[in-house]
């Protein structure tokens, strides 16, 4: 079974928060980006790998590929798994990923999305994933950054 020790979702991929505080406090030593665009394109994976920590290295998988070969994953590799949005999480969980508990740190606001915590703004499409995921047994925590308190799930069902 992969060894994965964070799956987070943050529509910014690996950046400051990512590199620098989540990678270090959760010991991760694969930062692993599922997501279907950044797959293909080199620009950005070349943008995160400046941002991502010396000390870890970065894969960017489809969500399909990353279904196909996870379990193919060493114990060694400490897997911090991050997703753009809860629909590609929820493929993941659904094609076989054990994702147990998602970090919900940053979705930014967008046409038809309400802010229901600083950083994380949702839709209806959004808020079906994340109730879709907790039928599936995993635990959800909104959480910008290691050091806060997690939020309440209240206010993300309302």
């Amino acid at each position: 079974m992969p060894n994965i020790v964070l799956t987070r979702i943050d529509n910014r991929l690996i950046h400051g928060q990512v590199a620098t505080q989540w990678s270090g406090v959760i010991g991760a030593n694969l930062l692993l980006v599922a997501n279907d665009e950044v797959s293909t394109n080199k620009m950005r994976q070349n943008l995160m790998k400046m941002a991502a920590p010396s000390y870890a290295q970065t894969r960017f998988f489809s969500i399909d590929k990353t279904i196909e070969i996870i379990h193919n994953a060493s114990d060694k590799q400490k897997i911090f798994l991050i997703c753009e949005n809860p629909q590609d999480v929820l493929r993941l969980v659904e094609g076989g990923v054990p994702v147990t508990k998602l970090n919900i740190g940053n979705m930014h606001m967008a046409e038809g999305k309400r802010q229901v915590v600083g950083s994380v703004a949702v839709d209806d499409s959004d808020i079906a994933a994340f109730r879709k995921l907790q039928e599936l047994g995993v635990e959800l925590e909104i959480r910008r950054v290691p050091q806060e308190k997690a939020e309440s799930l209240e206010k993300l069902f309302k």
